[in-house]
């Protein structure tokens, strides 16, 4: 029977999000407060997606706004300018959320917790809407001028 995410099993995709964004982009981030949310996107959206298969079932989102998501992109290929989330600058993300994801199956392999992930799907757009039976959690990840610059939305149960 799966179950909702047990409370204890979120640090670890915090901690993997905040440590690899740090060292990927020298962008210091802190952890907004959590909220259930819709999959609904009505701005300018660029959201990274990866399933998670093992214990936990389900997807994680990386969802940030498109400057934003320029902005990361450029950081994390040393500042070379963005102007539009082009090939090259979503595959830098993709494997933004590779190293994080694949930072988190570790952790969780250190608890003795299999964590198998998918290659990440990019999805860019205007009114984007997402449909999942998994009740979504989000979690704001907050820069140092208290600027959302992104937010990790966990859609995961677990086996009992």
């Amino acid at each position: 029977m799966m179950q909702p995410l047990d409370v204890k099993h979120i640090n670890p995709f915090l901690q993997s999000s905040i440590n690899i964004i740090e060292m990927t982009t020298q962008t210091n981030l802190t952890v907004g407060k959590p909220s259930v949310a819709s999959l609904d996107f009505p701005n300018n959206t660029f959201i990274l997606q990866v399933g998670v298969t093992g214990v936990f079932k389900g997807h994680v989102l990386l969802v940030m706004s498109e400057e934003n998501a320029k902005t990361m992109a450029s950081k994390m290929m040393m500042g070379m300018p963005v102007a539009e989330l082009d090939e090259m600058a979503c595959s830098a993300l993709g494997e933004l959320s590779n190293m994080i994801m694949g930072n988190t199956a570790t952790v969780f392999s250190t608890q003795g917790i299999l964590m198998d992930i998918t290659p990440p799907i990019s999805l860019h757009g205007t009114n984007l809407k997402l449909q999942i039976d998994i009740q979504a959690l989000r979690i704001p990840m907050i820069d140092v001028d208290g600027k959302e610059m992104l937010s990790l939305y966990l859609c995961i149960t677990q086996d009992e």
